[in-house]
């Protein structure tokens, strides 16, 4: 992408018009997303966990029709409908799984040069009224705001140049702060932040209570209980042998049930309580017994309708908007940082 340093000449402002009127800001974004479909679409860089989740998933489904089903339920009265039920759960799971994967998660745009200094002015200039300090020195990091009586801190995020939300953090591996985050699931391929949380949950929860979990392991089971009975006289070995599908499946099923479960049993929790993955591994609302989470509807029901059917808010960065001056100076910094981190690290290997 064009840089735009030591543009400023007498036809400065044409030239910069010709480079952002063929540009738009997911182009020059900064953090370290793919996007797709001229920028309505969005994953983490790398999307090859992704692509596991999803194998798996359609491969089981795939192996339980082909394999089991026509072993164990097609000549039963109720087959067809299990076999309608599980081709609606597997489609539902992989709807929920892309929702999330390639949505915008939260991403809160980064400040410009600019924008940042206006900011730090204003602070140092608060500061200054405040304690009548005439000297320079660095301004607060942290902001203290009050929320339904609960006085919170906002952090200063130094690489997005802004000070974060409540609740809100930067992901290392995406490279953007996220509103509301939650975590960094790499099975997904993003983020889990306001804006696809509800997507994930959906995801777990469907996953966890069909066939690949429930359904595909039980019939698996019998069907490999059926061909060691009539077959190979109760010998377990030779029908794995002879139904290896029903085996890799059990093998999935298997751990699937004890991970996924405990990790839908998990959210439901945190849904529930209002609370995020990251606040409860700080301990944000348990170190201190005093401390009350101010998020918090008053019970459980409440707190599950606004988590799961709160309208979600609109996109804080909006990709398929026309990239400015402040998307192409973000987005310069940026490459010229990393060119340079890339560079100090190449240099140290060759010292040693």
């Amino acid at each position: 992408m064009p840089a735009i340093a030591g543009m400023v000449t007498a036809n400065g402002a044409e030239i910069l018009l010709s480079i952002f009127a063929s540009c738009k800001a997911w182009e020059v974004f900064p953090g370290k997303n793919t996007f797709y479909c001229d920028g309505r679409f969005l994953t983490a860089n790398d999307k090859t966990v992704l692509c596991i989740t999803s194998t798996l998933i359609t491969m089981t489904t795939a192996l339980f029709i082909f394999n089991d089903y026509r072993a164990t339920l097609k000549d039963q009265a109720y087959g067809i409908y299990m076999l309608a039920c599980s081709l609606l759960l597997y489609s539902f799971v992989m709807l929920m799984l892309f929702r999330t994967s390639f949505c915008d998660p939260g991403i809160i745009p980064r400040a410009s040069s600019s924008q940042s200094a206006q900011v730090e002015r204003q602070l140092i200039d608060a500061d200054v009224r405040k304690n009548g300090y005439s000297g320079y020195k660095p301004p607060p990091r942290v902001q203290e705001i009050e929320i339904n009586g609960v006085t919170m801190k906002q952090k200063y995020c130094f690489t997005c140049k802004i000070f974060r939300p409540p609740r809100s953090s930067h992901c290392s591996i995406c490279d953007n702060c996220v509103d509301r985050f939650d975590h960094h699931c790499p099975w997904v391929g993003n983020c889990i932040g306001r804006r696809n949380y509800r997507y994930f949950y959906l995801f777990l929860a469907s996953l966890s209570g069909r066939c690949l979990c429930l359904l595909i392991f039980s019939c698996s089971l019998m069907n490999l209980l059926i061909l060691s009975k009539e077959k190979h006289n109760g010998e377990i070995l030779a029908a794995l042998q002879e139904s290896w599908p029903s085996a890799f499946e059990i093998f999935v099923s298997f751990f699937s049930i004890w991970s996924v479960v405990g990790l839908t049993c998990f959210h439901t929790y945190l849904t529930s309580t209002n609370t995020t993955t990251n606040e409860d591994i700080k301990g944000s609302w348990k170190k201190n017994r005093a401390a009350r989470n101010p998020f918090s509807r008053g019970s459980c029901l409440l707190n599950c309708i606004h988590v799961l059917c709160a309208p979600l808010p609109v996109r804080s960065f909006n990709p398929r908007a026309p990239a400015n001056i402040d998307h192409h100076e973000i987005y310069n910094k940026i490459i010229e940082l990393r060119d340079s981190n890339r560079n100090n690290r190449h240099d140290s290997q060759m010292r040693v």
